[in-house]
């Protein structure tokens, strides 16, 4: 038996407690590792924005490919499923929150780090990621606990705001969308070294380039402009300190989260979001070099 998270946002956790509960499915790019899990393994329900664990859902059978709606209303995302057993499921308030004092000093990747710290973020950034045999079993161990006259987490105000949901209309329908915090990195946020975070800077000040070359405007989230800025360089390049687009707040305020905007007008031409793999890196360093170049001028 192994022990695989299952993240949760709020939006799916209440989509699942309606559902029969017997069905958990994830992504497509999850489709490899699922073909690992075998019956019998547990899924440990994780809830993203409120980082609380708060269920243990056992695999009877799977993956299969299904895109029957089920955790979206159209268009479920979620189609590489399993047929699961629930064996704890919690109300939110009774979820064990990963900064309780005992969870926080007894799992591997959270004991040690100083409750402020964002380093143990990474464990939780995606679904199916295996956890250690200990840190699953304990748990486990919480969670049937738990479920058993288990001690409540009343919800605080900032978690009723982190469960709050906004609507943006669209032509053709309403949206629900999520609005990221601008305190910084939450849960889903992947947390990288320092080198990392250095390399995406300089691919986000490429990119940068790149679009300046092409006689773009340029966008850059203010929480990474400063740092982006000192390694661009670029005294005559059009950045932006306003987005010129005619949207509601919550839209802006998600739009403006984009790694990097390149804009003709008040239109958005192309936007990025820099992922850390070496492949991304170097594709657009290889980008950079042919701009950079005498014989190959910018259009």
């Amino acid at each position: 038996m192994a022990y695989f998270i299952d993240l949760f946002s709020p939006e799916t956790y209440e989509a699942f407690s309606r559902s029969s509960r017997d069905i958990s499915g994830f992504r497509t790019r999850h489709k490899n590792v699922a073909q690992k899990i075998k019956p019998g393994d547990i899924f440990v329900c994780y809830l993203t924005r409120l980082s609380r664990w708060f269920g243990m859902l056992e695999v009877i059978s799977g993956p299969f490919t299904d895109n029957t709606p089920i955790f979206v209303k159209e268009n479920d995302p979620f189609v590489v499923r399993f047929h699961v057993q629930p064996k704890v499921w919690l109300e939110m308030d009774k979820g064990i929150p990963i900064h309780d004092d005992l969870v926080w000093t007894s799992l591997s990747f959270t004991r040690g780090l100083e409750k402020s710290s964002l380093s143990w973020t990474g464990k939780v950034r995606g679904s199916l990621v295996r956890l250690d045999d200990q840190d699953g079993a304990f748990l486990a161990d919480k969670l049937k606990a738990q479920s058993i006259g288990g001690r409540s987490y009343p919800l605080t105000e900032q978690d009723k705001q982190r469960l709050t949901s906004h609507t943006v209309n669209r032509p053709d329908k309403v949206v629900t969308v999520s609005v990221p915090e601008d305190a910084g990195p939450s849960e889903t946020t992947e947390i990288v070294s320092e080198d990392e975070s250095r390399e995406s800077t300089r691919v986000q000040a490429l990119i940068a380039t790149i679009g300046a070359k092409m006689g773009m405007s340029i966008w850059l989230p203010r929480a990474d402009r400063t740092a982006v800025m000192k390694v661009w360089k670029s005294e005559d390049a059009d950045v932006l300190e306003k987005l010129p687009l005619n949207y509601d707040d919550t839209t802006l305020r998600t739009i403006e989260q984009i790694d990097v905007l390149w804009l003709r007008g008040r239109s958005i031409v192309r936007a990025f979001e820099v992922e850390h793999t070496t492949s991304v890196y170097s594709g657009i360093l290889r980008m950079a070099d042919l701009l950079a170049s005498p014989f190959m001028p910018a259009t």
